[in-house]
């Protein structure tokens, strides 16, 4: 969420028109990426490479998009259990950036990408400091002397 900085907490300051703005931004560079494989794919074409190099790069990147879409749609609404499996799998994400791209341009339709998780995270952070900040109450000090003032004294 760095376009959106805190914005999306109350949903103010421009939030709408970046959201609008991500998810253009997002679609477009999707598109730009379809031309850059087809691009690709002219070339392997050109070199006459054979039809099994063009088969094998189509599923390759097929491949690595689904995963890079669900990876991205499962992050925008949890952490990964597994920190090192994400960063071990940032390689295939790379390869299937347009499943990525467009997971992130999916979600932008919605909300910002990950307030959902963020929200969530904030709203039970907020919720562990009021309970904190009410069971202390006053000062520690008296707090002390009225409870040795309730015990009896030993003859």
């Amino acid at each position: 969420m760095p376009f959106f900085g805190t914005t999306w907490l109350a949903r103010d300051g421009g939030y709408a028109a970046r959201r609008a703005a991500v998810a253009a931004g997002s679609l477009t560079t999707a598109v730009a990426a379809c031309f850059v494989l087809r691009f690709a794919y002219e070339g392997l074409e050109i070199a006459k490479v054979g039809s099994f190099v063009g088969l094998l790069l189509v599923v390759m990147f097929s491949v690595c998009s689904a995963i890079a879409f669900r990876r991205t749609w499962d992050g925008f609404t949890r952490r990964p259990a597994d920190p090192a499996r994400e960063e071990s799998l940032r390689s295939v994400k790379a390869i299937g950036f347009m499943g990525a791209l467009i997971a992130y341009f999916l979600r932008s339709l919605a909300e910002a990408p990950g307030e959902g998780l963020r929200r969530k995270e904030y709203e039970t952070a907020l919720a562990q400091y009021e309970r904190r900040r009410t069971a202390r109450a006053g000062n520690p000090a008296a707090r002390a002397a009225k409870s040795r003032a309730r015990k009896p004294k030993r003859p």
